[in-house]
């Protein structure tokens, strides 16, 4: 079974930075693209960023584009989501997820959820 498991959020007041960490600890899904979901009270689950099983190709949501970042330590099984800039719409829940592609994940054919870890941006 994949174990996908989060950290880093917390609450940090606009314009702050926060880096996400998503460790793979059953290590069986190394070949997959991993990425990054985010979801408020009362929203559907949204896309907001994936990277290939090698790291070469990235998709990041519009609303993110040029204050996110995704990049992944596959020797470390781990995956990061480097924010920047953050304002008051990137509060939420993040979770981590794995599929085959960055395609699939865009797509929500998630193969792996992690827990999620709170995001709160607020003044």
């Amino acid at each position: 079974q994949v174990e996908l498991f989060e950290s880093g959020g917390g609450l940090v007041q606009p314009g702050s930075s926060l880096r996400l960490s998503c460790v793979d600890s059953g290590r069986t899904l190394s070949g997959f693209a991993k990425g990054w979901f985010r979801q408020s009270p009362g929203h559907e689950r949204e896309f907001v960023a994936a990277i290939s099983s090698n790291g070469i190709t990235t998709r990041y949501t519009a609303p993110v584009q040029g204050r996110f970042t995704i990049s992944r330590d596959n020797y470390a099984h781990t995956v990061y989501l480097q924010m920047h800039s953050l304002n008051t719409e990137d509060t939420g829940v993040y979770y981590c997820a794995a599929a085959p592609t960055p395609a699939l994940l865009a797509a929500r054919q998630v193969t792996s959820w992690g827990q999620g870890t709170q995001v709160t941006v607020s003044s």
